[in-house]
């Protein structure tokens, strides 16, 4: 199929964001998504948005699963949101920790949010205009990562981030309480609104 080259893309994270945050599951039977993400990313699908997942997944660097596990749950998560009428166009992790156990995988890269790598990758991969784009997360790293990658920037205040440094790209452009939320943001700014800060 043939792609148009700039079009528009939410990315979303995946641990805390898209499904609830448990550490290192890669059971696909514990896996549930988070209050109103389905009914979100259907809202942004139906509107042209292509949707992806960017990931951190420092438990494989750290032994604690293999790549082959993630792609388990990247099965799951893409066949679950299918049946909620959502395509997931593609799902991008991040498997080295700079002091991980697995020594392929501890290395410093450009691929580890708030790196942008990822990102860039997926706009490489499916002609995406990142100036056109958005990044979802429920951590500054998350919205660091989107901002250097020139996407704009929504933070899904759930508790997770506990920091709060906001200065320079760690400052998001919106703040929402879930994807739903975050969902209506981006059409409210898409269809001529300001996303408010």
């Amino acid at each position: 199929m043939a792609v148009k080259r700039g079009e528009r893309a939410v990315f979303v994270d995946k641990d805390g964001t898209l499904v609830e945050d448990l550490p290192y599951n890669v059971d696909p039977s514990c896996i549930k998504f988070t209050d109103g993400a389905t009914d979100g990313l259907r809202l942004l699908a139906d509107r042209g948005f292509r949707i992806f997942v960017i990931s951190n997944q420092p438990g494989v660097a750290l032994g604690r699963f293999s790549e082959d596990a993630l792609s388990a749950v990247e099965r799951h998560i893409s066949d679950a949101l299918q049946g909620n009428g959502v395509t997931l166009e593609g799902f991008y992790y991040c498997p080295h920790l700079p002091n991980g156990a697995v020594a392929r995988y501890a290395v410093a890269c450009a691929c580890r949010k708030p790196g942008s790598g990822l990102l860039l990758q997926a706009a490489r991969e499916h002609g995406l205009a990142l100036t056109r784009s958005w990044m979802v997360g429920d951590i500054l790293d998350d919205i660091e990562a989107g901002r250097r990658a020139r996407c704009r920037t929504i933070l899904i205040d759930n508790g997770n981030e506990t920091e709060w440094d906001l200065r320079g790209e760690r400052r998001p452009e919106a703040v929402a309480h879930d994807l739903l939320a975050a969902a209506q943001i981006i059409l409210a700014s898409t269809a001529g609104g300001r996303a408010e800060p």
